[in-house]
């Protein structure tokens, strides 16, 4: 069996090395001539994916990449796994899902397996990609198969990777449903069957609406704390000992990477056409996207308080990934963060060991060398709490630290240095 993975990014990769583990031959396909020669070389570029399994794979003939899609004529099966962001209208960009079946059509043969994986509004399935390979003229469910089966990734997740994380498949037919089963069951430890592609589209929009939802009533909880002079991260800690009836979510500086912040409004958008509101949706979006302005506006207060102003202030960002112990900058809140204080004239460093130089505000900036100490700066300010930084010498000889993450902790700052938390 050939398997094609269309998209080897951060959720095309993992799939396609678990497919070749299990002995299932993969042919990689994407436009990013990098991309294909890195594979082809034995080389990974995603964090979660060690270069020795890629190059084993790649040197047994279980796994190779191409931008070429004439693959797709010897593949059994093609799983898409593409990008879908947001336009700047906010709306969904589904042009990439749209290339690759485009692609697909021209070499959809009988018997071929397709299923996208890719975050999208419930419909797209069946409503844009269905359509699409009916052009053939082969039939779904008898000539070829299609399903939907939304990827799960959590980048720098090490308890739970696409291996041992449960799978939803919902095929267009039951038929299509049992042909993705008995592909995923090589790759996947335990897979949850649902009715329909559209239900399996809503679970994955469900489980980010819900997170994003619940991570905008702790960012209002901050805010809230903070005109109470309640320490916000203390109420959580001793909220979440109750056993029963309590998760706990936490505040931060704003929501970031590529599901949580965009795939809830693939569902607001979709309900719009059905003139229906979402109105959790759009209030915890308001609520997450003001976060970067209230990150801003207490680091100007703390900074007055030292008599100072942020314009002309030297400000170092610690951590500038969208999350803890990744590489990723997608939809960061460090980039509106240092964008509002270039605005306010704040002379502006970084420091993040995952990313070596970032582009930002029309220039690229250099990573700063903690090693030469953080003296200099006005105030620093932890974005990301990678676990790689070392905050001992950062209390040492910061004069003063905004926190946040909460990640300073248990950790009891100098009478040299004065720590504000969100």
């Amino acid at each position: 069996m050939q398997i094609a993975v269309i998209g080897l990014g951060y959720v095309g990769l993992p799939l396609s090395v678990e497919f070749a583990k299990a002995g299932l031959k993969v042919v990689g396909i994407d436009l990013t001539e990098s991309k294909v020669n890195d594979i082809n070389s034995g080389v990974s570029y995603v964090l979660d994916v060690p270069s020795a399994h890629v190059k084993e794979l790649v040197a047994k003939g279980q796994l190779s990449a191409t931008s070429d899609f004439s693959v797709l004529l010897q593949s059994d099966a093609v799983c898409i796994c593409v990008p879908t962001p947001l336009t700047k209208t906010m709306d969904p960009d589904i042009s990439f899902i749209v290339s690759a079946v485009t692609e697909i059509q021209k070499y959809l043969h009988k018997g071929m397996l397709v299923v996208l994986e890719s975050t999208t509004y419930p419909g797209t399935t069946d409503e844009l990609v269905l359509p699409r390979l009916a052009e053939t003229g082969l039939k779904v469910g008898e000539d070829f198969f299609l399903a939907f089966s939304p990827e799960r990734v959590d980048p720098g997740n090490q308890k739970f990777n696409t291996r041992n994380t449960p799978k939803v498949i919902g095929g267009v037919t039951p038929l299509c449903t049992e042909k993705a089963v008995a592909l995923y069951k090589h790759a996947v430890d335990t897979l949850v069957p649902v009715s329909s592609a559209s239900a399996a589209e809503m679970v994955k929009l469900l489980e980010n609406t819900f997170r994003a939802i619940n991570i905008g009533l702790a960012n209002e909880l901050a805010i809230m704390c903070d005109h109470l002079s309640i320490d916000v991260w203390e109420v959580i800690e001793a909220a979440k000992t109750k056993p029963f009836g309590f998760m706990p979510f936490f505040p931060g500086p704003g929501l970031g990477g590529h599901c949580i912040p965009i795939d809830p409004l693939y569902l607001s958008w979709k309900l719009k056409s059905y003139n229906y509101t979402a109105r959790f949706i759009e209030l915890a979006t308001n609520i997450n996207s003001k976060m970067p302005e209230h990150v801003v506006s207490k680091i100007n207060d703390a900074l007055n308080d030292d008599r100072k102003s942020v314009k002309g202030s030297k400000i170092l960002i610690m951590g500038v990934a969208y999350k803890r112990d990744v590489s990723d900058v997608r939809e960061s809140p460090a980039l509106d963060i240092i964008g509002l204080l270039h605005k306010r004239g704040a002379i502006i460093d970084y420091a993040d060991p995952y990313v070596p130089s970032l582009h930002v505000l029309n220039q690229t900036l250099s990573n700063y060398d903690l090693a030469k100490g953080v003296g200099q700066f006005d105030c620093v300010v932890v974005i990301t709490d990678h676990a790689a930084f070392d905050f001992k010498p950062i209390l040492a000889q910061a004069k003063l630290i905004f926190d946040a993450r909460n990640a300073l902790k248990g950790q009891k700052a100098p009478a040299t240095c004065r720590v504000v938390k969100l």
